[in-house]
């Protein structure tokens, strides 16, 4: 194995929409605060705010949207909001892998969040027993300033016991990435707005998801953990329904909130899984989805691959239970292109799919 580019001592994590998919669970709160007032978010505004710190964030939204609020009565309005959306999110893809692997390997874990470490607490327990990994855990009210200031990660690194220099920070918003590299650390971005991906090139490498991520690069211990080629995930669910055919039993899927409500914005590539549908009952399918930035809009793009029926019916509803990895699209160009499934791909997924690891999903609750 070459030698890796970048010898990393210890690794520190942001919290929401790096661990957590936070953004997503609470991102109709505001909407509906607001409604109250007579007011519509402004969505370039709130994408402005990602990653900010709370005062900061919390201040101009009062001063934006013209609310008749002091900061501590909008806190106290929104806090019992937020918390009870808290409790829905869920762990991103390949994050609790990265962590326990890392922590196995002896490698030093520090969460740095610019959440007040009341709010980091409220959320740790949906970091399950991994929660545990991380020998530091630091909020944004515990430095004198929050991201992009340096303050968090060169704490947190000290804390550590570790050389600034010498750490890779995991981040998901351009405030944490620039705080990141200010401290004299390497970045990693997972951007949790992908229509804001060319805002990032400033991180050492971007991803899509924390399923790409390459220890090895870092001078980290590699993963062993894929099963004949495939990477296992915990299942993903999406209720789909089947759009035009666009090769023999290849379909496009119809893009609405059913589509995508279980499916993190950070999923893209070629992955395996099940589907279910009143006509042709269960069939193995490989499921290729990523983004297109060929438009003024953004929009995530879905095809499924069915392995072993034929004749779908366009429009009809299907459930989709997404359980492993194949791969990472080639090509972030042409989209078309980039979702095209290869005879490679179809013979592992025929092959992976019959393993107890992932055949046992065909008989899953969430498709009965």
């Amino acid at each position: 194995m070459a030698a890796a580019a970048h010898q990393v001592s210890a690794v520190i994590f942001d919290l929401d929409g790096t661990l957590l998919d936070t953004e997503r669970a609470t991102r109709d709160v505001l909407t509906e605060f607001l409604a109250a007032y007579g007011k519509v978010p402004d969505a370039g505004e709130e994408e402005k705010r990602l990653g900010q710190m709370y005062l900061e964030s919390t201040t101009g939204i009062i001063r934006d949207y013209g609310l008749p609020l002091t900061v501590d009565e909008y806190s106290k309005a929104m806090y019992p909001l937020y918390l009870k959306r808290w409790q829905k999110a869920k762990p991103l893809p390949g994050v609790k892998r990265l962590v326990k692997h890392l922590h196995k390997n002896g490698v030093p874990l520090a969460l740095a969040s610019n959440s007040i470490r009341r709010n980091v607490d409220h959320k740790l327990p949906k970091l399950e027993d991994w929660g545990k990994c991380f020998s530091v855990i630091l909020g944004g009210d515990q430095v004198p300033n929050g991201k992009p200031s340096p303050d968090i990660f060169l704490e947190a690194a000290k804390r550590l016991g570790a050389n600034p220099s010498s750490c890779l920070v995991i981040e998901d918003s351009v405030v944490g990435v620039k705080g990141a590299k200010a401290s004299g650390a390497k970045a990693v971005a997972v951007p949790s707005l992908q229509n804001q991906r060319n805002h990032y090139y400033i991180a050492d490498v971007i991803l899509y998801s924390l399923l790409d991520f390459q220890p090895e690069m870092w001078g980290l211990p590699p993963f062993e953990d894929r099963i004949q080629g495939v990477l296992p995930i915990d299942p993903l669910l999406s209720n789909a329904r089947i759009g035009g055919k666009i090769l023999n039993n290849i379909h496009w899927v119809i893009s609405d909130d059913c589509a995508y409500e279980y499916i993190p914005d950070q999923i893209s590539g070629i992955f395996l899984g099940w589907a279910k549908s009143k006509v042709h009952g269960f069939s193995k399918v490989i499921v290729a989805t990523g983004w297109d930035f060929s438009q003024q809009t953004v929009e995530r793009v879905m095809h499924v691959h069915f392995l072993d029926c034929s004749g779908t019916v366009e429009t009809e509803p299907v459930k989709l239970l997404i359980i492993g990895y194949i791969r990472k699209l080639q090509s972030a160009d042409d989209i078309l292109q980039a979702l095209s499934v290869t005879d490679e791909d179809r013979r592992i997924a025929r092959d992976a799919l019959d393993l107890p690891t992932f055949s046992e999903y065909a008989n899953d609750l969430h498709l009965a």
